[in-house]
């Protein structure tokens, strides 16, 4: 009796992982989309051959030609010499200094191959060095498109990747997901720009497939846009779903109290971006917003008046910074300014161990320290807040994509239910409810940067967040003037230094590296630290470098800061946060080795008071173009947004930020500063797609991103 029962189907057998799919892993090419996606580095015109006599010296051409000789060498060196003559007679050698056993079977006389490569002048007449050679039958038919070369690695031969690539072009979804009445007329569409790409025609213009200006190139790089806009206006819709402590500003509370007792007036700028921090903390909706300036500009008094208006409303703030040395100065400031008002703040380092620790953490839980300042030991897991309000993260860019994914999670775990009761404004004398704790647990977050971010990369990398730019400095504040000096003025450097130490003024002498390194002929801080010793016997010369313990680091600071040591010997630990008025030359060691951010950084450190001061910059030659661009840059001029634009210009978006660029590395095609006018095109696209076609951004974030969308957004 037949069975009712539909016939069982046995699953196919999975294929087993080759070498060339665990090399395909690697380069990240794993769905078809990925293949499809994979563009060629360059291109080599396969579809014509020359005659032997037709090839010119130095130029790059295929012949079809009989191996009539095909022998190994040993002099001078072991080598595959083959020997291809053609139809007219002509002979051309073809010559391998590293080869495979079974390239020479392949290469046996009789074979008829193809040959392609450089044509060079020989002592025996033409030959080509390590051509690309493939066996073929008398009248093979030759291509018909320019052949890819693609970006590989050793294990991955550009015939398999081809082969893989063409594979999941075929496969691939390129159906349009863009609506046609959004995308650029201009463009043309995915499947034909790919195609283009993959397999470009021979009358197809080189130099503007090779300059990426082609319209292919043009529609790739717009849906890349597209993607990473629709990725981080997403971000920013889901967080303006969540819900945040709403902590106002209340006449006469701490906020108040704090701005009557600072020794300084703020400027304008400070006023207005601290009128918008305050009207986000507000708000419902967690804040994510960035606060930069240049240096000296004051971003740390603006943190302040935020943690002033959080902790008023009887919330907790913490401040996080990637140095010690920068946390303890916030730490300086914000005692200075909040403690008088009957506010506990909490220090938390690594290097902070036994009781105190113990006893700073229970502060932290109970809620009694309002504020809490340190490093990334504010995120560790025995760390445990009460009612976490707002989170402050000071040069952000420092700290890696993964750490801010995970400081963002642990500040929503962190905040919670507590008996802390607001000191004013809503919530004023009363405990919270467990409804209102758990509508309360994503905190405020304010991160700082005094590496002012031109406004394409701002648009790029940060769409996801609101900015605020202080755009002035404070005034008081002397111009720094720049000196460049090549090494071999190094003595007259330090009787510049010893006259500013005449004077009462403090000097800072900076080094790339702490000791002497086999590797890099620096001037290493330790040596250089001797040198002046020897050099300035009547004055203190101090040394601080990173490896020194914490403590031993506070207290040559604490020299400093006071006056005792004249010349600090440093490492780049003093880049940001030092604050000394008194320093008025800043000298940099080997000037060359650093990037133009940090140039700036550490000529921000003098300037700080009314005497005018000097950056020297040492450096030793020879230049890399690079380098040249970015001491010009330091010497014609001081504006930190100058200096950010330019040093996106030399180094490109993928290095600029630091550890940011985790998620600037997902930019493959397009570059903010070359393509600022696809960018608000995909920008105003990606706000209309979002309003219209929510489904659709999804599938075109999911083509382009993948899993990889959350590391644009941290």
């Amino acid at each position: 009796m037949p069975s009712s029962l539909p016939a069982r189907t046995e699953p196919a057998p999975r294929r087993a992982a080759t070498a060339a799919d665990t090399a395909l892993e690697k380069l990240g090419l794993v769905r078809d989309i990925d293949l499809a996606l994979h563009l060629p580095l360059r291109y080599e015109d396969e579809t014509k051959v020359v005659p032997i006599a037709g090839l010119r010296d130095g130029e790059t051409g295929q012949v079809e030609a009989t191996v009539s000789d095909s022998r190994i060498q040993f002099r001078p060196r072991r080598q595959l010499v083959v020997t291809l003559k053609d139809e007219n007679g002509d002979d051309l050698v073809l010559r391998f200094l590293h080869f495979y056993p079974s390239q020479q079977k392949t290469l046996a006389v009789g074979r008829r191959v193809r040959a392609r490569g450089e044509a060079r002048g020989g002592f025996f007449g033409l030959e080509m060095v390590h051509p690309t050679v493939k066996v073929v039958t008398a009248g093979a038919p030759l291509p018909t498109s320019l052949t890819p070369v693609y970006p590989s690695t050793v294990q991955l031969s550009q015939a398999v990747l081809r082969k893989a690539v063409a594979g999941g072009l075929a496969r691939a979804d390129l159906d349009e997901i863009v609506p046609a009445a959004l995308m650029p007329a201009r463009l043309p569409t995915l499947r034909e720009a790919l195609r283009r790409l993959h397999e470009p025609a021979p009358g197809l213009d080189a130099q503007a497939l090779e300059d990426q200006s082609h319209p292919a190139w043009q529609r790739l790089k717009f849906d890349e846009l597209l993607a990473q806009q629709l990725s981080q206006l997403q971000a920013k819709r889901e967080r303006e779903r969540q819900r945040a402590p709403v902590l106002r500003r209340a006449g006469g509370g701490l906020h108040e109290a704090l701005l009557e007792q600072l020794p300084f007036q703020l400027t304008p700028a400070q006023r207005r971006v601290a009128d918008e921090i305050a009207r986000d903390l507000g708000r419902a909706v967690p804040m994510h917003r960035l606060l930069q300036g240049d240096v000296g500009s004051g971003k740390t008094v603006v943190a302040a008046l935020a943690a002033a208006v959080v902790i008023g409303a009887g919330w907790q703030c913490a401040l996080m910074a990637p140095t010690e040395i920068l946390a303890e100065q916030h730490l300086k400031k914000l005692v200075s300014w909040l403690a008088p008002l009957g506010i506990t703040v909490a220090w938390l380092t690594g290097s902070r161990k036994g009781k105190a620790r113990t006893k700073m953490l229970e502060q932290v839980a109970s809620g009694e320290a309002a504020l809490v300042v340190g490093t990334h030991a504010v995120i560790e897991e025995q760390v445990r807040f009460a009612r976490l309000g707002l989170a402050i993260i000071d040069e952000q860019h420092r700290f890696g994509v993964t750490q801010r994914l995970a400081l963002r999670a642990k500040l929503v775990d962190q905040a919670g239910p507590s008996s802390a009761r607001g000191r004013d404004g809503e919530g004023a004398g009363r405990l919270l409810t467990e409804g209102e704790a758990r509508a309360a647990l994503e905190p405020h977050l304010l991160m700082m940067s005094a590496t002012p971010i031109p406004r394409t990369l701002a648009m790029t990398l940060f769409a996801d967040l609101d900015i605020s730019t202080i755009d002035a400095l404070p005034p008081g504040r002397t111009p720094v003037e720049t000196r460049l000096f090549s090494d071999s003025k190094r003595d007259e450097v330090i009787a510049r230094i010893r006259d500013e130490a005449g004077r009462g003024r403090q000097v800072y002498w900076v080094c790339p590296l702490v000791e002497a390194s086999a590797a890099l002929e620096l001037q290493d801080a330790t040596a250089t630290h001797a040198q002046l010793c020897e050099a300035l016997p009547d004055r203190m010369i101090g040394l601080i470098h990173g490896r020194m313990p914490a403590a031993e680091k506070t207290a040559v600071m604490s020299l400093f800061a006071g006056g005792q040591i004249a010349v600090l010997v440093a490492t780049t630990v003093i880049e940001v946060g030092v604050d000394v008025a008194n320093a008025s030359l800043m000298v940099v060691e080997h000037a060359e080795r650093f990037g133009l951010s940090q140039l700036h950084q550490l000529r921000g450190r003098v300037g700080r008071g009314r005497t005018a001061s000097v950056c020297v910059l040492l450096y030793t030659t020879p230049l890399s173009d690079a380098a040249k661009a970015r001491l010009k840059a330091m010497l014609e001029t001081g504006d930190g947004f100058e200096i950010s634009r330019r040093d996106l210009a030399i180094r490109g978006p993928g290095e600029m930020l630091g550890a940011r660029q985790s998620g600037a590395a997902l930019l493959r095609f397009a570059d903010p500063l070359e393509d600022e006018a696809l960018l608000l095109e995909a920008r105003q696209v990606a706000e209309a797609m979002l309003e219209s076609h929510p489904a659709l951004a999804d599938r075109h974030v999911e083509r382009w991103l993948g899993g990889r969308a959350h590391y644009l957004n941290a």
